[in-house]
């Protein structure tokens, strides 16, 4: 049984221990125990915590897998403060027809790819029907491929466009091939913020009911929250109990990705982005606050391949996967990661490096191969 350190927790208070053993005794904290903890714990002492979480969960293992993403269009009909995707004039403005996208998926196929993952921006004359025949056709012609697509808010306005009710366009989205939905879109669930940052995205409550019913209907998802720009701890831990509480009902989530801030080329570029030790400890609480939730992901091409390696030792057990250079989202926002792509020997050789265990997954964390 792991006992916790008090050369580690800088602080007196009677509580902060009292927490962590309650952790360590696999007893859920409350949402005020949670501010409380991220507000007055060392980084070592949540590390400490978030590891030991961590490995109770999944060993020493740390997952990873071939994909690619395709970000179909960057025409919105939003206009997020915070995005730095969209398009801002008719010459920065592209999107994908169905032709390009199966060229991009044969030719990827080919190179070992398991999964391919489907999300841009809400353009305004598409609905599900244009997105139907094309899922078809990647599943008819490689079945293996597991198909993560669309955000929350994408979903809402592909079948309400389309004049269809929520379930029926995921039967749908079903019966057409998709297996899984991407976190995205959950920014921060506080009705403030949302009204100041991003007022005609679909709200958190509606972000929320579209994942129950997809999971409902079989269909897993991922979890996201982006922080760092005017939220504050108690709206991160909120944004945290509540996926806790939806995990719950429904337990159709397989991982959350703590989403980083990013400061360029968008319209909240004056705020000071998060420091690596804030990143670790937002990384470290979300694992030992989302005791429900198997898995939790470093998405490198945000954070930075260094800092999402080092991530692992705070909780993170998937480093999601291999890109090929296919994504730009947060490229354009000022990510390190200006080519975002790793091989398979790479990632397995930092994991070894990091004295973690490399496991190649499928879409659904199937282990398709484990190194020793």
């Amino acid at each position: 049984m792991l006992k916790i350190n008090p050369e580690l927790l800088n602080t007196s208070d009677i509580e902060l221990s009292a927490i962590g053993q309650k952790v360590i005794a696999g007893k859920r904290i409350s949402l005020d125990e949670g501010v409380w903890l991220y507000d007055n714990a060392s980084l070592p002492f949540l590390g400490t915590l978030a590891n030991f979480v961590r490995e109770k969960l999944n060993g020493n293992s740390a997952y990873f897998i071939k994909n690619i993403h395709i970000e179909y269009t960057n025409i919105c009909i939003n206009k997020c403060v915070f995005c730095s995707f969209r398009s801002k004039t008719d010459n920065d403005k592209w999107e994908m027809n169905p032709d390009e996208i199966l060229s991009l998926v044969k030719n990827k196929v080919a190179e070992g790819i398991r999964e391919v993952h489907i999300v841009g921006a809400i353009h305004p004359d598409k609905d599900i029907f244009f997105w139907l025949p094309i899922l078809k056709s990647i599943k008819v012609q490689f079945p293996h491929l597991h198909i993560k697509a669309f955000t929350a808010a994408e979903i809402d306005y592909l079948i309400s466009k389309a004049g269809l009710t929520l379930k029926e366009g995921l039967r749908l989205f079903i019966e057409n091939g998709l297996d899984s939905i991407p976190g995205g879109g959950a920014e921060i669930f506080d009705d403030a913020i949302r009204q100041k940052l991003f007022p005609t995205k679909i709200g958190w409550q509606r972000w929320l009911e579209i994942h129950r019913e997809a999971h409902l209907a079989g269909i897993p998802s991922n979890a996201t929250m982006l922080y760092g720009h005017i939220e504050t701890i108690e709206n991160r831990i909120f944004h945290l109990d509540q996926l806790r509480t939806l995990q719950d009902e429904t337990m159709g989530f397989n991982a959350f990705i703590p989403l980083k801030y990013k400061n360029q080329n968008n319209d909240l570029r004056g705020i000071k982005e998060t420091s690596l030790l804030e990143d670790l400890k937002m990384y470290a609480l979300s694992r030992i606050y989302l005791d429900n939730f198997p898995h939790i992901k470093a998405y490198w091409p945000m954070i930075g391949k260094e800092a999402a390696f080092l991530s692992l030792d705070f909780g993170a057990d998937d480093m999601d996967g291999t890109i090929d250079n296919t994504t730009s989202i947060y490229s354009k926002a000022g990510s390190s990661e200006l080519k975002p792509q790793m091989s398979e020997e790479e990632i397995v050789s930092h994991l070894k490096t990091y004295r973690k265990v490399p496991v190649e997954r499928d879409g659904l964390y199937n282990v398709m191969r484990k190194w020793a």
